[in-house]
């Protein structure tokens, strides 16, 4: 049999094995949206085994193992990591059209130089040989990441994080930039009032401000961006749930801080205005310092109580949301607009059906006070991040703004060896762009083809989160 994963999987056309070959393959990654620990990168991790590096925090893989009826014992619980591999081998025939399975047979083949498919009859021998890699001084996380050609990766961070790993990549010799992103969160979710009231004493004790209304509040979370720019960082991230928008009273903002401090429940209409001033505050704190806004939209989180409870969050039960977007978004964006104070944004949902709402939403926000592509339709995200997923975000972006100011793809993830999720995305979009030239919808212009490529894989994150090059990459 013919290797499954070889130099033109996914290219489907001359025209597309050409763009990918000669303009995508060999370009740098830069990571702008991760879940990678900076004290991982730091400490220079080794994975015992491939079990480790696959099944150990991957949610995406333990959907898939339910899905195949295996219980949780093998997945979450106590098996031993080959038990957790085997069960995970057995999974894989079945997951047939899934991107695990392209993602997996990627990695097994960029990483690991194998050929074998996952299945039963094969998982002693990969077991055997990726952990036999995986001892090696060359697949240690910082040599995995400079295998990978990785640029620029941008971790996901609490606010109150002290950023001390950071600091130490900074100071080391590492060639790649690892930069930190202020996750606001935390900062916002007042509904959820008993972990906000201890982000609330947190944020005092940390940033020594005695917060007594909105207005110290506000100063105390502004330090703390202020904090983060000082540590190099050029990004922020928030999760909404539902978009909310209402017009705010500043009695209303300190009545939110002084119910939450006496433990008393909040009214919707308070909820709602608190959140509406939290973006507004963080927004301009942004555009002060010159970040990129990213705004990730439409997460169900924990729909099974029972799994909840025995598992905790972010263990696989989240779904995609159906709340409608559009009128509070623009609100929002608007809000910050009017004293042109918008920063650089990207806004992602989960919800398939939303990618052309925002694809208009972000025509109504651009400027010329920032990078080209000053609002961004983000890349296709989590239950999106497919083939079907990925060439409906491009194409969304090109009937309705400038592909080719995209700036281009991330992982999300917690695992290093996602990153060859940039070489499956720089396929699909060489196919993607090969097929129209092939069909006449493009013309076979090699600048013009070159350009497109070239920007919307690297060149187009770098200008517009303006990051450095590394230092040894050529």
């Amino acid at each position: 049999m013919s290797s499954y994963i070889h130099k033109d999987f996914l290219l489907q056309g001359d025209t597309a094995k050409r763009l990918y070959h000669d303009y995508a393959a060999g370009l740098p990654i830069i990571d702008y949206h991760n879940h990678l620990d900076a004290k991982e990168i730091y400490d220079n991790h080794q994975y015992d085994n491939i079990a480790q590096a696959w099944l150990s925090c991957d949610h995406y893989l333990w959907r898939a193992l339910r899905s195949n009826g295996v219980d949780e014992h093998y997945i979450t619980g106590d098996a031993s990591d080959y038990e957790k591999f085997q069960k995970w081998c057995e999974t894989m025939p079945y997951l047939i059209g899934n991107p695990l399975y392209h993602w997996c047979h990627l990695e097994l083949k960029k990483y690991f130089g194998l050929d074998l498919l996952l299945n039963s009859e094969n998982c002693a021998v990969i077991w055997q040989h990726c952990n036999q890699k995986l001892s090696q001084e060359s697949h240690r996380f910082q040599n995995l990441l400079k295998e990978s050609r990785v640029d620029t990766l941008c971790t996901t961070d609490d606010p109150l994080s002290d950023l001390s790993y950071h600091d130490k990549l900074n100071r080391s010799e590492f060639a790649v930039q690892v930069l930190p992103t202020f996750r606001a969160d935390s900062l916002i979710e007042i509904e959820n009032q008993s972990s906000f009231q201890k982000t609330l004493n947190s944020l005092a004790f940390i940033t020594d401000i005695n917060i007594v209304d909105f207005a110290s509040y506000a100063q105390a979370i502004t330090s703390r961006v202020d904090y983060f720019a000082q540590h190099n960082c050029r990004l922020s991230d928030l999760g909404l749930k539902v978009v909310d928008f209402s017009h705010y009273h500043p009695d209303v903002l300190d009545q939110a801080i002084a119910k939450v401090k006496r433990g008393d429940t909040l009214k919707s209409e308070e909820i709602s205005q608190f959140k509406t001033a939290v973006f507004e505050v963080l927004g301009k704190a942004y555009h002060k310092h010159g970040w990129s806004m990213q705004i990730h939209i439409g997460v169900l989180t924990n729909v099974n109580k029972r799994r909840f409870d025995d598992l905790g969050g972010g263990t696989g039960f989240s779904v995609i949301s159906d709340n409608p977007i559009a009128e509070n978004l623009s609100h929002l964006l608007s809000l910050l607009d009017q004293d042109r104070q918008l920063p650089q944004t990207i806004v992602y949902s989960l919800n398939p059906k939303d990618s052309p709402v925002l694809g208009s939403i972000i025509g109504a926000f651009q400027d010329s006070d920032a990078q080209p592509g000053k609002v961004q339709l983000g890349s296709a995200w989590w239950f999106n991040d497919h083939k079907a997923g990925m060439e409906k975000q491009l194409q969304d972006l090109a009937n309705l703004g400038a592909l080719g100011r995209f700036v281009g793809m991330l992982t999300d993830s917690r695992n290093v060896l996602s990153l060859s999720r940039h070489d499956y995305f720089r396929r699909i979009l060489c196919n993607l762009l090969g097929k129209w030239v092939d069909d006449g919808e493009l013309p076979n212009d090699e600048p013009l083809l070159k350009q497109s490529v070239e920007n919307i894989c690297y060149q187009n994150a770098k200008q517009y989160f303006n990051f450095h090059s590394s230092k040894d990459l050529v």
